[in-house]
C-alpha cells in the first residue's frame, strides 16, 4: 500500500513539460492545398515542373513558416485568397459535411432498398407459374387449346 502511494505523490510531483507542438512542414500544408494550374493534384503533387500555380505557393508556404505561421493559418490564409476550391478536401463544417456524409447515406439507403426488394421479389410466386392440374386429364381451358391449334398450324405450313 505505501509503495502504491508512493509512486502516485511521484506521478503527481513530477515537473510538467510543456508539449510541444509537432512541427508542421511545407510538404503537409502542400497536400491539403490544391493547385490552381488545372492539373487537379495538390501543390505538393503538381506534376508540372516549372508550374505558375505550384511553384510559388510552395515559396508562399516556405516563407509563412519562416515567419512561424501555424498550419491553420497558413491554409486560412490562402482559403481567403482563393476561396474553399483551394481545399484539396471538403472542411467538416456547413454545407460541405454533406460532402462527407452523403456517400455514407447513399450506401445504406440503397443497401435498404435492394434488401427490401430483394424480400419482396422473393415472397412473390414467379409471374408466368400457373397452379398445377390434376392429373385425372382436367380439360385445358381455352387458350391452351387456341396455342395448340396455333402451333399445330405453323408446323404444318413450315414442314
Amino acid at each position: 500500500m505505501a509503495a502504491a502511494v508512493l509512486a502516485l505523490t511521484m506521478v503527481l510531483m513530477a515537473p510538467v513539460r510543456p508539449a510541444r507542438a509537432a512541427a508542421v512542414s511545407g510538404q503537409e500544408i502542400a497536400e491539403g492545398l490544391t493547385c490552381q494550374c488545372g492539373c487537379g493534384l495538390t501543390v505538393a503533387n503538381c506534376n508540372h515542373p516549372n508550374c505558375s500555380s505550384s511553384v510559388p505557393m510552395r515559396e508562399q508556404i516556405d516563407a509563412m513558416l519562416a515567419k512561424r505561421m501555424g498550419r491553420a493559418e497558413i491554409i486560412a490564409y490562402f482559403r481567403k485568397q482563393y476561396g474553399e476550391k483551394i481545399l484539396s478536401a471538403p472542411t467538416t463544417q456547413g454545407f460541405n459535411l454533406l460532402a462527407w456524409t452523403m456517400p455514407f447515406v447513399a450506401l445504406l439507403l440503397g443497401g435498404g432498398l435492394v434488401v427490401l426488394m430483394m424480400g419482396r421479389w422473393r415472397g412473390r410466386p414467379p409471374s408466368g407459374s400457373r397452379p398445377p392440374q390434376s392429373p385425372g386429364g382436367s380439360k385445358p381451358n381455352k387458350f391452351d387449346h387456341e396455342l395448340r391449334e396455333r402451333l399445330e398450324r405453323e408446323l404444318r405450313e413450315r414442314i
